[in-house]
């Protein structure tokens, strides 16, 4: 008890705490959008059920993770090398999640853009999204970005007590803002492929950092939003154009 009155009165605590809070939304984003895109594939009145349960996941395997530090900072470290580079677990969950990005938004991407094709190299059935593979599939992508964000926040403070406030605040607008995007995205179609070539760069980020390329999240982020900005704009000219008709 003391000890937590003792980091509720230093002014660093405080400044870790909101710089990780930033740090812990803006790492949310990315698996926002990945559970709007696949829930919004579900019937009408499982969706909103699919995102609590999603988001519920990434909460409690974040807070669980939490719990294991100690074998989540290990996760860094090497475990064999090949054509020079040293591999950690991170390193082959992330390429792994990496792949299964790309691989799922290439797959989106060209139903979209060819939604009367017949079999493809994607899948043969074109059997239409069930609700527990859409729980799986969210479930795979909450374990690669908690992981990834866990060992982001080890990397900032050594102060448990702050970890579990800012990856429960993040969650928590995570929930809040799921419906109001999933709807967004829903009512305008072009966003959904802004949106899968945002998961399809978030993939080839991920496969890079697993190979040991560091790419700053600014560079990422920067050029997400600059995106949106130009697709908002469009947006807006497409509403004129109507006005005027």
């Amino acid at each position: 008890m003391d000890s937590i009155i003792a980091l509720a009165s230093d002014p660093a605590a405080w400044i870790a705490l909101a710089t990780l809070i930033v740090m812990e939304v803006v790492l949310g984003i990315d698996n926002l959008v990945f559970i709007a895109i696949l829930t919004n594939k579900l019937p009408a009145d499982q969706q909103t059920k699919a995102r609590r349960i999603g988001i519920g996941l990434a909460l409690i395997m974040r807070l669980a993770l939490l719990g294991t530090i100690a074998i989540i900072v290990k996760l860094t470290e090497p475990i064999f090398s090949a054509f020079g580079q040293a591999f950690s677990w991170r390193d082959l969950i992330l390429i792994a999640g990496g792949l299964f990005l790309v691989w799922k938004a290439t797959k989106e991407i060209h139903h979209n853009v060819d939604r009367n094709s017949g079999p493809d190299m994607f899948d043969g059935k074109r059997a239409p999204l069930g609700f527990s593979a859409a729980i799986g599939q969210i479930l795979v992508l909450d374990l690669v970005f908690s992981i990834d964000s866990i060992i982001t926040a080890v990397g900032m403070t050594d102060h448990v007590p702050i970890m579990v406030i800012a990856v429960v605040f993040a969650v928590t607008v995570m929930l809040f803002a799921a419906e109001p995007l999933s709807k967004f995205i829903e009512a305008n179609p072009t966003i959904v492929m802004l949106a899968l070539g945002f998961l399809l760069m978030i993939g080839m980020t991920l496969i890079a950092e697993g190979f040991g390329a560091h790419v700053p999240r600014g560079y990422i982020y920067a050029a997400m939003g600059f995106s949106a900005l130009v697709e908002a704009l469009n947006m807006l000219s497409r509403r004129g154009d109507n006005k005027q008709n």
